[in-house]
């Protein structure tokens, strides 16, 4: 017998699944080339794994739970797209292909953003559009990206490798429009040290 997890629980919000708007597919797509090899990471239904495969080379779906991949194969108005690859399987777990070029993380209560970014930017990928780390609208993030220590950054928004987002206070009189408007990627950020992989 499975333990139930109550809802408030990361794991649990990790583990359920809702589709997004119109708008965050949009987001999402207008950032996919024709050429690209995408990766969906926690793909659901594959309502926007099937939208992507129309706009680019191949895409590879991850979808733990069974239920939803059944759900998407009795969608009769959805043929399957030859260049969709679905996967069964716990990403945190299932090796990424090497060909990936673009990774699709749509999960805005996800606890394991390090741990997927470690194994896309290993697996070569170049970029990942995520709303996981702001936890609202679409952000591509360079992977391949140099970024600098925390401690490096004076004042201003961070984004971390971690996942961790957040504004580093500074002296008022620095305060400028682009210390406000530009988020530096940053590494080794005060939440590094909590964060389980």
């Amino acid at each position: 017998m499975q333990a139930f997890e109550h809802p408030s629980s990361e794991a649990a919000w990790e583990a359920m699944w809702a589709p997004y708007d119109e708008t965050t597919y949009r987001a999402v797509l207008d950032q996919i080339a024709a050429d690209d090899v995408v990766l969906d990471i926690g793909a659901g239904d594959l309502r926007l794994a099937r939208r992507a495969a129309r706009v680019c080379r191949r895409v590879y779906a991850i979808e733990i739970q069974k239920e939803l991949l059944e759900l998407a194969a009795r969608d009769e108005d959805t043929a399957p797209a030859e260049n969709l690859v679905v996967l069964h399987g716990d990403a945190r777990h299932l090796p990424f292909p090497r060909d990936v070029k673009t990774g699709i993380l749509l999960m805005r209560h996800c606890t394991h953003f390090h741990l997927y970014a470690d194994k896309l930017k290993a697996a070569g990928a170049d970029s990942l559009i995520t709303n996981a780390r702001w936890r609202m609208g679409v952000e591509v993030i360079a992977l391949q990206a140099e970024r600098v220590p925390y401690q490096q950054l004076e004042m201003g928004w961070y984004a971390c490798w971690c996942g961790a987002t957040g504004f580093k206070p500074g002296p008022v009189e620095q305060l400028t429009p682009a210390v406000i408007e530009v988020v530096q990627e940053v590494i080794d950020c005060p939440k590094c040290q909590t964060v389980i992989v």
